[in-house]
């Protein structure tokens, strides 16, 4: 087992309670004994510690009981503040301050989207992308799941000056801000090119590379299923032969993260059948839809359950929501380039990251 691997275990070993501070927008408190307090531990790293936000999700095993409910069938029961989904066994309350999320499983499938409802309040929007701090310019690369975010930001922060603000997840301020979310990086065989240290040594074995997709398959599969019971959802995630979990100052040193820097280029990322990389100059409509339809398609099968429940119920109105969180991401484009790379599917991550960073470098040099 690695050393990154052995911290991330002995810090989400203590179930005492904790607290986030996601950039000062929203505050986060788990009760203590709250069975999901490991993962959120692992996942919210960065935030770790005391928040004085206005706005907050407040996170407990204690299911309240809840009076007067109608029913949806057998899919979920609710109230007019009030939302409970039999099938995953979690309830959301809403509260003068944010919202109350109650259940026994790992419950950061329904954290991250009423996080990124709370942060919309702010005027901020998460999204799915990988993200540097360019020189004090910020870049941000949405993508699809497996197009090569964790290895194009390898090939930034690489080159001198470039720091690592996120590879998965970040935030976007309607001022044009991106502020970072530095979690677990989670290393795949075919990285082994990109991150050779992190292959050296005694590790947790993985699949060999042709394994992946099926492995990958497997796990989305019975992830709605595993999230109900924390302990052997930690156990699968940590060992799981489908992939590595490093803390990225363990990968590039503490010196090399960065918090926020304003927003100067964005580039959607996508692979096609074609044989050649084509880039096209889009407009700050088409990435504020392709943004926020991205994160919404991204996110765990169960976290896009809940906000399907969350609008039918009118506990949080799709049409509301969606459209505050185009607001806020158009705004926050105004004035940036935007553009879409196609990237030829059959181009191996080594060859990819290469070029998207060569792409990167010449639009913000022109």
């Amino acid at each position: 087992m690695s050393q990154s691997e052995r911290d991330v275990i002995e810090q989400s070993g203590a179930a005492s309670g904790a607290g986030f501070d996601i950039h000062g927008m929203v505050g986060i408190e788990v009760a203590p004994g709250t069975p999901g307090e490991s993962q959120l531990r692992d996942m919210f790293a960065p935030f770790l510690g005391k928040s004085l936000a206005s706005r907050r999700l407040f996170i407990t095993e204690e299911i309240s009981p809840v009076s007067d409910r109608s029913h949806a069938e057998g899919a979920y029961r609710f109230t007019a503040d009030s939302l409970y989904i039999p099938a995953d066994r979690v309830q959301i309350i809403e509260t003068p301050q944010g919202y109350r999320i109650e259940g026994s499983g790992e419950l950061l499938t329904a954290v991250i989207p009423l996080l990124d409802r709370l942060c919309v309040q702010e005027e901020t929007a998460m999204i799915h992308a990988a993200v540097v701090d360019f020189r004090g310019s910020g870049v941000l690369l949405p993508a699809w799941g497996g197009v090569g975010k964790t290895s194009t930001v390898a090939k930034l922060v690489a080159m001198p000056g470039v720091r690592f603000m996120a590879d998965d997840w970040a935030f976007l301020g309607a001022g044009g801000m991106l502020m970072g979310y530095a979690k677990p990086m989670f290393i795949k065989p075919h990285h082994r090119a990109i991150y050779p240290a992190l292959f050296h040594g005694t590790r947790k074995p993985l699949a060999p590379g042709w394994l992946t997709t099926p492995v990958a398959h497997l796990a989305t599969t019975v992830h709605p299923v595993i999230v109900r019971y924390p302990k052997t959802a930690a156990f699968t995630r940590r060992w799981s032969p489908e992939h590595r979990m490093v803390h990225p100052e363990q990968v590039f040193g503490a010196d090399r993260i960065s918090s926020a820097a304003p927003a100067q280029l964005a580039i959607f990322l996508e692979r096609f059948d074609g044989t050649e990389a084509q880039l096209e100059p889009r407009s700050a409509d088409w990435m504020t839809s392709r943004i926020v339809g991205n994160f919404h398609s991204e996110l765990p099968m169960v976290s896009r359950r809940l906000v399907e429940a969350l609008g039918a119920s009118g506990l949080v109105p799709l049409e509301e929501h969606f459209g505050a969180k185009a607001t806020v991401v158009r705004r926050a484009l105004e004035g940036v380039p935007c553009s879409l790379l196609r990237l030829p599917v059959q181009w191996s991550a080594d060859r990819t990251s290469d070029f998207v960073a060569n792409v990167v470098c010449s639009k913000l040099d022109e």
